[in-house]
């Protein structure tokens, strides 16, 4: 794909990223944190490039959040893992259905750091009600790469 069709992409699906999270931050900073956002990270199975523009727009969305610079940091920093995490399956060749454990157990690990020490709660009770919350999104996440791969020649996505 030409660089026009590259910033394109990552621009149009940073705005879902963030419009979703806008329609959604009443229950995507709750105690279950659904964020159906975060199904988006599996976009970037097949599209590599958007694993910075993914971390940025997390960076953006947790804005919305009560949580502050921290949570936005931090926010960026779970966008890398998981959105590359989710590119590394596809790179090592494994079946794409690993990308819902990795969009459930990266941010269920990664994001109790900061929050555990914000919200003083143990870490271990974030980590399961974080992957509580991540499990929907990882789904929904997996059946719109699983469909895009169908469609993706027919759309001219494929390279």
């Amino acid at each position: 794909m030409n660089k026009t069709k590259l910033l394109c992409i990552s621009g149009v699906v940073m705005a879902m990223y963030i419009a979703i999270m806008f329609a959604t931050q009443g229950f995507a900073f709750g105690a279950y944190q659904i964020r159906i956002a975060t199904a988006l990270y599996a976009l970037s199975y097949p599209f590599p490039f958007l694993v910075v523009p993914l971390a940025l727009a997390n960076t953006i969305a947790n804005s919305m959040g009560p949580m502050g610079v921290l949570d936005m940091i931090g926010g960026f920093a779970v966008g890398i893992i998981t959105s590359g995490g989710v590119y590394l399956v596809r790179r090592f060749s494994l079946p794409m259905i690993f990308v819902i454990p990795v969009i459930i157990l990266a941010p269920a690990f990664v994001v109790p750091i900061w929050l555990s020490y914000i919200l003083n709660i143990p870490y271990v009770t974030l980590v399961v009600s974080l992957a509580i919350g991540q499990t929907l999104p990882a789904i929904v996440g997996y059946l719109l790469i699983k469909a895009l791969d169908v469609h993706k020649k027919r759309m001219g996505l494929d390279g």
